[in-house]
C-alpha cells in the first residue's frame, strides 16, 4: 500500500509537531515554511508549557475602560485603527469573556493540557531532545493583594480541572529564588508544567522528524490549495511548483487564512503580537533567576533560558505585522525591574517579536474542513501554541491518517463560532 501523501503548510511549533507525529506514523511527509523553521511566534515565546492555565477569554477582561485598552504600557494594548474584522472579534471575544464560557473553555483545554504534559515528557526523553527542558513548573509572583486575589482565582479554577496549584507565602517565594525583591506578598507555584527553549524544541523535533523521512521546503510561500471537486489534490507554491498530496494540513497561525476562502471557511483568528527581550542577568552581578514566574500584576513572563533569562509577554492586537514598538519591549523591562534584582543593568541578549493567532473564545481550531475530504486545519493556539503542540500533533495524525475523530477534538471543531 503507498505511503498517505501529506504536505504541512507552516514551519511553527504547531506544523512541527504534525509533520513529527505524521512522519513517525510512516506517512510521506514534506514541510512548506515561508521562512525558516520556528522563527515566528514559536521560536520566540515565554518557554513556558502552562497545561491548564486559563485562556484570555476571563470575565471583565473586554470591559476595561477604552483609555486603558488603547494605552500602550496595558497588558492588552489596541492601537485605535479602523479594522472591520477586528472590530468583529472583539465583538464576539467580549461574548466569550464570562464565568460560564471561561469554564468551557477550561473543560476543552485541561485535558490537553494533561495530554500534552505527557507527550512533552516522553518526546523529551525518546527523542533525547536538547532544548533544556525543566518539569519543575512555575510560580505566579504578587505583589498586591489585586494580583494575589487574581492568581487565586486561576488556581481554583485549575484545581477544579485536575491541576494541583500551591499558594505560597512571601516569605516563602523569598526563599525559593533570591533573585526576588522585596514587596512578594505571596503567589502561586503551578507544579503542573513545565518550561523549555522553545527555539530549540522546535529545531530539534524537525530533526527528528526529518529522521522519520519527512521532507522541508523553507523559504517557500504557498499559492493556493489544489482540489479536484471535494478532495484535496496538493499545493501550488509561490514559484509555481505543485506537490501533489492525499491531504493537506494548514498550521498557518496568524498567517495563511486566505488559503481556506475558496471553500467558503473564514476562521475569526486575530494576530496578537506577542514581545521578547533577553537579558544576561549573571553580568549585571545580580543572582541570575532560578524559577520561571510570571509577575500577576503586569502578566510578564520570566524564564530563566541557561546562559539568560527572557522576559516575555503582552498582548497588541495590532494586525499581520511585526513591527517592532520600542517601547513595548521597554515595557518588558520595566516590570521585571519591579520583581528582580538586577534587570536595569542587564546587558540585553537579544530582542523580538511576534504574532500569535487567538480565537474569540480561547480554544484553538483543529479538524477538518467540512465538505473538503482531505484537507486539515491546526491553528488559533494564541499563548499556548508551545503548550498544546505535541497533543495538536498527535489528533492531526489521528484525522489524517486513522480516519477517526479523536475523543478530545470535539469542542476544537472549526465550525463552533
Amino acid at each position: 500500500m503507498p505511503e498517505h501523501r501529506v504536505v504541512v503548510v507552516g514551519g511553527g511549533v504547531i506544523g512541527v509537531c504534525c509533520a513529527y507525529f505524521l512522519s513517525k506514523e510512516g506517512a510521506d511527509v514534506t514541510l512548506v515554511e515561508r521562512g525558516q523553521i520556528g522563527d515566528g511566534a514559536s521560536g520566540g515565546n515565554a518557554g513556558t508549557i502552562a497545561a491548564g492555565h486559563p485562556p484570555l477569554n476571563k470575565p471583565g477582561r473586554i470591559r476595561r475602560s477604552i483609555m486603558e485598552l488603547l494605552d500602550p504600557t496595558s497588558p492588552l494594548y489596541i492601537p485605535l485603527r479602523w479594522d472591520p474584522g477586528l472590530v468583529r472579534w472583539l465583538w464576539t471575544f467580549r461574548r466569550f469573556c464570562t464565568d460560564r464560557y471561561l469554564d468551557a473553555s477550561m473543560s476543552a483545554l485541561a485535558p490537553l493540557g494533561h495530554a500534552t504534559l505527557k507527550l512533552f515528557d516522553s518526546l523529551v526523553e525518546e527523542e533525547a531532545l536538547n532544548c533544556a527542558y525543566e518539569r519543575a513548573g512555575y510560580y505566579e509572583i504578587c505583589h498586591t493583594e489585586k494580583g494575589l486575589d487574581e492568581a487565586k482565582k486561576d488556581a481554583a479554577m485549575m484545581l477544579a480541572h485536575g491541576y494541583h496549584p500551591r499558594t505560597l507565602t512571601g516569605g516563602e517565594l523569598l526563599e525559593i529564588e533570591p533573585a526576588l525583591l522585596d514587596g512578594v506578598i505571596g503567589g502561586i507555584h503551578f507544579p503542573d508544567a513545565a518550561t523549555c527553549d522553545p527555539y530549540r524544541f522546535v529545531v530539534e523535533l524537525a530533526d527528528r522528524a526529518a529522521r522519520h523521512g519527512g521532507r522541508f521546503q523553507t523559504g517557500q510561500r504557498v499559492a493556493e490549495i489544489l482540489s479536484t471537486g471535494s478532495q484535496v489534490k496538493g499545493i501550488r507554491l509561490g514559484n509555481g511548483e505543485v506537490l501533489e498530496a492525499d491531504s493537506v494540513v494548514l498550521a498557518t497561525g496568524a498567517y495563511g487564512g486566505h488559503l481556506t476562502e475558496k471553500f467558503g471557511l473564514r476562521l475569526p483568528v486575530q494576530a496578537g503580537k506577542g514581545y521578547h527581550r533577553d537579558l544576561d542577568l549573571g553580568e549585571s552581578g545580580a543572582p541570575t533567576l532560578n524559577i520561571a514566574c510570571v509577575m500577576a500584576e503586569t502578566s510578564v513572563f520570566c524564564t530563566p533560558m541557561g546562559s539568560f533569562t527572557r522576559l516575555a509577554g503582552t498582548m497588541e492586537f495590532s494586525g499581520v505585522n511585526r513591527e517592532l514598538r520600542r517601547g513595548r519591549l521597554n515595557q518588558l523591562t520595566a516590570a521585571a525591574r519591579g520583581y528582580l534584582k538586577g534587570v536595569g543593568d542587564a546587558p540585553c541578549h537579544s530582542e523580538w517579536c511576534g504574532l500569535r493567532p487567538c480565537t474569540p473564545d480561547g480554544i484553538p481550531f483543529v479538524g477538518p474542513v467540512p465538505g473538503q475530504s482531505g484537507l486539515f486545519v491546526a491553528t488559533g493556539h494564541a499563548m499556548l501554541g508551545l503548550t498544546l503542540g505535541p497533543i495538536t500533533g498527535k489528533l492531526i495524525e489521528e484525522y489524517v491518517l486513522q480516519g477517526m475523530t479523536p475523543l478530545d477534538a470535539g469542542p476544537l471543531q472549526l465550525t463552533r463560532l
